[in-house]
This record gives C-alpha cells, sequence and structure tokens, in this order.
C-alpha cells in the first residue's frame, strides 16, 4: 500500500450517497444582493473612514478594541497595499493562523519576499502551460461531457440542445478538482479532499469544523509530503519539497501551510470570479457574442469581470506605526478594512463604474491585490477562467441564459458570486 492510500485509508470518513458539497457550503457568503449604492456613497462621503466592526451590544466604544477603518477609494487602497511596512498583513496571524499555519498571507518582509520565492518556483510559466494542456483543459471537458450527454446520450449539444445548471454543475467544482491534479492526489481522494476543504474555507461559520478539516488536512498531505521526498513525481507537491533557493528549503510546515492556504486562494476565489464572468456575459448577450466570435476578447473580457464583481470584497491590514491616510490620522494597532470592491468601482477610474463593459479601456484593478502580496496564483487564475470559458462557448451553441431560472443573480457580502447559472444550449 502506498503512503498515498495509508493517509486515505487512516483519514477516511463515512461517506453519505446524499452528501452536496454546494448544498452543504455553497452560500457561505452572506445573503447580500447589491452592495454598490452603499460602497459609492460611503466613497463620496470620505474614501477613509472610522467604522465600528468591532462592537458590544450596548457599548458605543468597547474598551481594549483596535480601532477599525474602511478603505474605500482606489488610490488609498492602492497605497496601503503597497506599503506593507506601514501596513502589516501580520493581521492574519490572530484570523487565519490557527487553521491555516504561518503563511505568506501574514508575512512581512523580508520573510514574505524569502518564502514567496520559494513557492513561487512552483508557479512559474512553464510549468504553467504544463498544467493548462495536461490538467485543466482535462477537467474542463470531463465536467462538460457530464450535462452535455445527460438524456440521449448524444455528445454533440448542436443536434439535441440541452440545459445546465453551471455553478453546481461547472464552476463550484471545476476548480478543487483542479488543484487536486495539480498536487498529484488520486482521483479516488477527491469528493473528500472536496469537503475537507470547503470545511476549511467555512471556518470562519463554523470554527471547530475548519480546526478539525485543517489537522485532518495536515495528516492527509504529511504522508504526501514524506512520499514525495523519498521518490519526487511530476506535481505540485514534489516541486515545494525540493524547493530551494540559496540553499533554502520549505519545511514539512511550512508546505502544509501553503498547501492549505490554496484551498480559500485557489479554490473559492476561482470558483466565484469564473461564475461572475459567466453571469456578466450571459445577461450582456451583445457581449457573450461579440467574445464568440473573437475569442481573443477573452482576456479583457477577464479582466472587466474581476473589476466589475470581484470574488473577495475586502482584505485586512493592521497599522505598525502612527501614520496618516487620506487625511486621516491612523494610530498604530488599528486595523484596516481594504475595501477591494470599492476601490474596483470607484468612479475617479473608471467611467459609469457600475456597467459591465469588456471594451472599456484596461486600467489596473485591485482584484488580486496590490503591491507584495499581489496575489501569487493569479495567472494560474487567469488561465483557469479562460480555459473554462473558452470551452463552454465552444462546446455549447447558442449558449444563453433560461428565462425559466429562479432569478440568477450574484450575491455576497465579503465573497461574492452568482446564486445559480441555469442555461439553455443547442
Amino acid at each position: 500500500m502506498s503512503a498515498t492510500e495509508r493517509a486515505t485509508e487512516r483519514a477516511s470518513e463515512p461517506a453519505s450517497e446524499q452528501y452536496d458539497p454546494y448544498e452543504a457550503f455553497g452560500d457561505l457568503a452572506g445573503d447580500v444582493r447589491d452592495p454598490w449604492p452603499d460602497l459609492a456613497a460611503a466613497r463620496r462621503v470620505a474614501p477613509v473612514q472610522k467604522t465600528s466592526i468591532f462592537t458590544l451590544e450596548g457599548v458605543e466604544d468597547p474598551p481594549d478594541m483596535p480601532d477599525e477603518y474602511t478603505v474605500y477609494s482606489y488610490e488609498l487602497v492602492s497605497q496601503v497595499l503597497r506599503d506593507n511596512h506601514t501596513f502589516s498583513s501580520e493581521v492574519y496571524a490572530a484570523m487565519m493562523g490557527p487553521v491555516m499555519g504561518h503563511t505568506i498571507l501574514e508575512m512581512d518582509e523580508p520573510e514574505h519576499r524569502h518564502h514567496r520565492s520559494l513557492v513561487a518556483e512552483a508557479f512559474r510559466q512553464k510549468t504553467l502551460a504544463r498544467w493548462e494542456s495536461e490538467l485543466v483543459s482535462a477537467v474542463v471537458d470531463e465536467l462538460i461531457d457530464a450535462f452535455v450527454r445527460r438524456g440521449d446520450g448524444k455528445a454533440s449539444a448542436a443536434e439535441s440542445g440541452g440545459r445546465a445548471e453551471l455553478v453546481r454543475e461547472f464552476t463550484f467544482p471545476f476548480p478543487v478538482q483542479v488543484i487536486a491534479r495539480i498536487l498529484g492526489l488520486p482521483r479516488s481522494d477527491y469528493p473528500r479532499f472536496q469537503r475537507w476543504s470547503l470545511e476549511l474555507i467555512s471556518v470562519g461559520t463554523d470554527w471547530d469544523r475548519g480546526i478539525a478539516a485543517s489537522e485532518k488536512l495536515r495528516d492527509y498531505f504529511k504522508e504526501v509530503v514524506d512520499l514525495r521526498r523519498a521518490a519526487p513525481a511530476d506535481d505540485l507537491i514534489s516541486d515545494l519539497a525540493h524547493a530551494e533557493i540559496d540553499g533554502h528549503t520549505l519545511s514539512d510546515e511550512e508546505i502544509f501551510a501553503f498547501l492549505r492556504l490554496l484551498l480559500p486562494a485557489g479554490v473559492e476565489t476561482t470558483y466565484r470570479s469564473s461564475g461572475n464572468l459567466l453571469f456578466g456575459l450571459l445577461t450582456h448577450p451583445d457581449q457573450l457574442d461579440a467574445v464568440r466570435a473573437d475569442r481573443a476578447l477573452l482576456p479583457q473580457a477577464i479582466e472587466e469581470g474581476l473589476r466589475w464583481e470581484p470574488p473577495l470584497h475586502g482584505i485586512a491590514r493592521v497599522a505598525t506605526a502612527d501614520t496618516e491616510l487620506g487625511g486621516v490620522s491612523i494610530k498604530a494597532g488599528a486595523v484596516l478594512s481594504i475595501a477591494i470592491g470599492a476601490a474596483n468601482r470607484d468612479e475617479t477610474r473608471y467611467p459609469e463604474p457600475d456597467r459591465f463593459d469588456i471594451f472599456r479601456d484596461p486600467q489596473q484593478h485591485i482584484a488580486f491585490g496590490f503591491g507584495p502580496h499581489m496575489c501569487l496564483g493569479m495567472h494560474l487564475a487567469r488561465m483557469e477562467t479562460r480555459v473554462a470559458v473558452d470551452a463552454l462557448i465552444e462546446r455549447l451553441p447558442d449558449l444563453r441564459l433560461d428565462p425559466d431560472g429562479d432569478d440568477p443573480h450574484i450575491h455576497g457580502q465579503i465573497f461574492r458570486s452568482p446564486t445559480a447559472l441555469p442555461v439553455l444550449f443547442g
């Protein structure tokens, strides 16, 4: 029995045939349909505002709580994210450290630069190109096959027509399957891996469940890392186990932390961003037709989708010293809530910012962050979305929203994505 098989056997749990991962974890984002008017109004009042997220009932200024500010404008959001010295990522150590471990998410310079360089080796362009052809395309095609051939058994939707719900059947399952294959995990482990991944991500709503999932993933990855150190394979875990820069390598705990971070960073956001782009295109058929006619428009459509509806609306920083931001005095220890969504719809940078328009003049957005902590996996995320949307357009002729769908819309407060994407094709 291999180390991977032993890990699977020891960590196995009874599986219910009725278990539906989307039903269990697909709605963790909060039911906020349209945050945009309130965000725009707040940004126009003041781009930096003292807020009161840390409140106690009946106490206006609770003792021993840090000051809290929200940053709304593109200019000041990008300023904060560029300045990793004044505005530290260390705030995530208490927020996510217990479940993720010590990750690059919470590191500042020079520790951050050192660890990022080690793991970045695994995301070089040559590797991404291989993942695209050998892994991502295969996952996408398998998922499309499942609903294209449903019903009459025909492989061609053009012959029979069809319908699907693209969130449950496509955007939700495909990123976790891609990550599982990139990690080199056996197919038999995919359902369990997905469940642990979702339980980890849901730590904000169920702390004990998230901590338990973190421990299960660590035990599982321990066996796999041990195997890959002894016998490297052609996968990401092997790359991490043998990464070296200037004589430095990653410890097992550092690898486990990075692998756990991949789940929200590489699964949750990709599932949501690809769904948001599809919603934008499906609700703007003229722009979908343009991309269908000219696939060279797909990269700019992806960027507009990320700007228009970023999957993650907020990140946090903590002030390391007394400073000033946008004319507001900020004391050391204050926590800053960085409103990515608000920055991405700042009218001083993006004309008619609430309009989805793949033809607008390109401008840098903040969906992947900015500065030293700009998302390490952004090129992988873009590639996955490009492959996924291209395959849907290619294989599902006359792809369109189902007019009988039950009010599909994008919702969520911190994480945002469509409630559903009911479509017809053929």
